[in-house]
């Protein structure tokens, strides 16, 4: 049997790779000569208003010696950007001075890093464009300049405006009288702050208080004469981690902490020396005595403990803006602040008041920011853990990304204010250097975690430019002197900005 198989081929295809390259190769140079032709034609117009302008002024007829002068002065300045070539980097002035500056900023800088031990590291930009640099991806040990990465992650995560607030509820009042404890509540205030207690004798006394006076004036307002209870300090929007276990010998307790979500002057009393080792006792214990010294009796003393969902809201004080608040925690370098700071933004991300929540927020929004994360880790937001570490490269972006905001503008400034006020009396720099200081661990130590000596911010430059730096020192043992020398000579360095050719020298003529 005879069988007949017709062979059918498929369509012919074309491989379609080549016929594009085609098309694009076409279309690069037409549109490449629709911007050419368009840009020529602005340079003409530009050409022929200058010799309008040049013409109109030869013709005004003044024969006044300054309008002369000026006449002539515009048309040199007419010919020479006619004259310059397209090519010329007169064209561009600005970027090349600002090229040429920052060269001649680490000529000047780099001489010092001989000075500069394998342990520590430099970083310097202008304007954002970085300068130079001396180990900038070594981990060191920040010490109290990572409080400019927890303020700068608390303004944008909680944002500037944000605000704490503490409140106190009471049961019913009956002829005056409570038959029940009372509660104060707190939210995370750091900076509440009885108003006679005596924070003046402080090194560096608070600002930006908020009043726990109001508190206790919510009882008088509500007819309060007599409390059977007792005054009861609630700060359980925190955990109970009132200090870092793992800070250094004799940290805890004197430098920092304790600290939660309820502090009234640091978890002071009046009257008595020390801290108490409950802050919720001591707010109640403070509140109590406010409400004794207004002639509210309070038979039961004072505990902590949380408040009851049945007490009623008689009194709430506000404080002031999360803005002024990291204010004060960078001029004083204030280390409860920081770690209260660290917890709310642990409350704000995942409702957990946890130095460990508000630590992952750090960590998130450093990588969100492209900061450069390899050998960072941060442990707590005061920067008194020994074993923080940071980078130089990467404290210099924190820097750049938070210049001109609020954190900026509330380091102290040297020789005027906070913890650089005594420092830099002697410099060209007094009032236009911004920076946070940082001390660590200076007894002598034979091996990891080192001694830490740190300054990091700003200059502000002769020019209008500003200058972003970070100087982290560690050591074994770092002397007075041997720092307070190395920020000098860094900082006289800086004054030396701009020393390059400035813009009119670069300018076409």
């Amino acid at each position: 049997m005879n069988m007949r198989v017709d062979v059918v081929a498929s369509p012919l295809r074309y491989r379609r790779a080549p016929l594009f390259l085609l098309v694009g190769l076409a279309i690069v140079p037409a549109v490449g000569l629709l911007v050419g032709q368009r840009w020529l034609d602005a340079e003409a117009d530009r050409y022929d208003n200058s010799r309008a302008a040049v013409a109109e002024l030869e013709e005004g007829g003044n024969s006044d010696p300054i309008d002369s002068s000026a006449r002539s002065i515009a048309a040199a300045a007419q010919r020479a950007v006619l004259g310059t070539s397209l090519l010329d980097y007169r064209r561009m002035p600005e970027p090349v001075a600002d090229v040429a500056n920052a060269d001649r900023l680490a000529e000047n800088i780099e001489p010092l890093f001989g000075f500069l031990n394998q342990t520590s590291c430099f970083a310097v930009s202008a304007n954002g464009a970085d300068v130079t640099t001396y180990q900038g991806q070594l981990p060191v040990v920040p010490a109290s300049t990572l409080k400019l990465v927890v303020a700068a992650v608390a303004i944008e995560v909680l944002g500037p405006d944000y605000t704490f607030k503490t409140t106190v509820r009471i049961p019913p009042v009956v002829d005056g009288v409570i038959d029940g404890d009372v509660f104060i509540v707190g939210g995370g205030d750091p900076l509440l702050t009885a108003d006679d207690y005596p924070i003046e004798n402080d090194l560096f006394p608070a600002f930006n208080t908020t009043s726990l006076d109001v508190l206790a004036d919510a009882f008088v307002a509500n007819g309060v004469e007599r409390i059977n209870g007792t005054v009861i300090g609630d700060g359980s929007r925190y955990d109970d981690e009132f200090v870092v276990e793992a800070w250094g010998n004799g940290v805890a307790f004197n430098n920092a902490g304790p600290y939660g979500a309820l502090l009234v002057n640091d978890s002071r009393l009046r009257d008595r020396s020390g801290v108490q080792d409950d802050p919720n006792i001591a707010a109640a214990r403070e509140l109590a005595r406010l409400l004794s010294s207004r002639g509210v009796r309070v038979n039961n003393g004072w505990a902590s403990g949380r408040a009851s969902t049945l007490a009623e809201v008689i009194g709430t004080v506000t404080s002031a803006p999360l803005g002024d608040i990291v204010h004060e925690m960078l001029i004083n370098s204030d280390n409860n602040t920081a770690e209260m700071l660290l917890k709310e933004l642990g409350v704000a991300d995942s409702g957990q008041g946890t130095r460990v929540a508000g630590l992952g927020v750090i960590d998130r929004t450093l990588a969100e920011w492209g900061i450069p994360l390899d050998g960072v880790q941060v442990l707590d937001g005061s920067g008194l853990h020994p074993q923080n570490a940071f980078t130089c490269q990467a404290m210099l972006q924190v820097l750049q990304r938070v210049r001109g905001s609020v954190v900026a503008a509330g380091l102290p400034i040297a020789g005027e204010t906070g913890t650089l006020r005594g420092e830099f009396l002697l410099s060209p720099l007094v009032g236009k250097l911004f920076a946070k200081t940082g001390a660590l661990g200076n007894p002598p130590v034979d091996e990891p975690p080192l001694a830490s000596k740190a300054l990091a911010g700003y200059v502000d430059a002769d020019d209008g430019s500003i200058l972003e730096f970070v100087l982290i020192l560690n050591d074994n043992e770092i002397a007075d002197e041997t720092y307070l020398s190395l920020w000098q000579v860094f900082v006289e360095r800086f004054d030396s900005y701009p020393a390059g050719p400035d813009t009119a020298e670069l300018a076409p003529r």
